[in-house]
């Protein structure tokens, strides 16, 4: 193709893809009873147009899937210097927002957007709502991109999300046919680091407690099984506990183990906040830590290196995720390429699993 091809290739894409905004336009007019031109200003967040009619339109234009490009383009303009940063929460376990790894990762966060000069605007949003509640800010122009802390079993319409152009970077796990930008730790290797740790101390019957059916925790549990395979140790799925990410966490998985009457010798937890919960729980039941029960944790909080014992754990670097993050959305916002990027993860030996072994 020459290079006279090669330009009139460009402009009739760029024709058709005009053309089909257009269509879409049109259709949303047609669905609000509005005119086009009202709609044109509703997507422009106009103040001709009251707020009734634009959220009306708004919502028929995520609903087909309509790429608004609004916040990106006042954000090339210098007009817009605000990021959304977005912590969903499952209604069902309303997970609070004063646990550790999320206010950790939240500053991490502002801290990057300040370096940057840019200002934050914080939501919480429930699950159930990610798609539509996510795309909100961006839409009405009030954000040039957004920042989700989590995909909490959401993947499809996060993907959706990215397939609507909307300026979008996710904290979590790498997983198949992802559309969205993701920024995450390598949780499998962090899952193997912390059973090998375990295994290294001579413990076989190595609980995991953590929700598998959320990406991140399933793939720790995928690096477990691993270790211990590549130790000759069955996976034995009794020693596994759907605990969630809750200051309770921990304490019900251990009374979960409690009621099996199955024995075990370690713990391998998803989170330090549920290792921390498990050993006062275990403490309880006259357990002692680590001489009978090992515990390793995962996040490194920074509560982690002051609590008694202080507490093995597999350290994801918190701060440079932060720095990733923004790197990450700056570039899609700029129209560069954002591959996902995988932060290394490393084992903290301190007192809760016992001392390191020399071979």
């Amino acid at each position: 193709m020459g290079t006279d091809d090669m330009a009139k290739a460009r402009q009739d894409g760029a024709g058709s893809e005009a053309a089909q905004r257009r269509l879409q336009m049109a259709d949303i007019a047609r669905l609000a009873g509005v005119s086009t031109a009202t709609v044109s200003r509703a997507l422009n967040n106009s103040p001709l147009v009251n707020a009734e009619t634009r959220g009306r339109i708004l919502e028929l234009a995520a609903s087909l899937k309509y790429s608004i490009n609004i916040g990106a383009q006042n954000l090339r303009l210098k007009q817009n210097r605000t990021i959304g940063v977005l912590i969903p929460y499952d209604r069902k376990t309303h997970l609070r927002l004063t646990d550790p790894f999320l206010l950790a990762m939240l500053g991490s966060v502002a801290d990057a957007l300040t370096e940057q000069g840019f200002d934050m605007l914080f939501s919480r949003l429930p699950t159930d709502r990610l798609g539509e509640a996510a795309a909100t800010p961006f839409d009405t122009g009030r954000v040039g991109g957004i920042i989700l802390v989590g995909q909490w079993g959401r993947h499809h319409e996060l993907n959706e999300l990215a397939a609507r152009k909307v300026p979008m970077v996710v904290w979590g796990a790498h997983l198949p046919q992802q559309l969205y930008c993701c920024v995450g730790s390598d949780n499998v290797g962090g899952g193997m680091l912390a059973t090998e740790h375990l295994i290294a101390q001579g413990r076989r019957r190595i609980a995991f407690f953590g929700d598998i059916d959320l990406p991140e925790p399933a793939q720790r549990y995928r690096g477990y099984c691993a270790a211990l395979a590549r130790h000759g140790i069955a996976v034995d799925p009794a020693l596994q506990v759907s605990s969630p990410f809750l200051p309770s966490g921990g304490r019900e998985a251990v009374e979960t183990m409690q009621a099996r009457g199955v024995d075990y010798d370690a713990v391998f937890a998803c989170s330090d906040l549920l290792a921390m919960t498990a050993i006062d729980s275990l403490r309880a039941h006259g357990r002692r830590v680590p001489e009978d029960v090992a515990v390793v944790g995962y996040d490194d909080i920074e509560q982690s290196a002051y609590f008694h014992p202080r507490l093995t754990t597999v350290r994801q670097p918190i701060g440079a995720a932060g720095s990733a993050l923004v790197a990450s959305l700056l570039a899609l916002i700029d129209g560069k390429p954002a591959p996902s990027v995988e932060l290394p993860t490393e084992l903290v030996v301190r007192a809760s699993a016992g001392e390191a072994q020399v071979s």
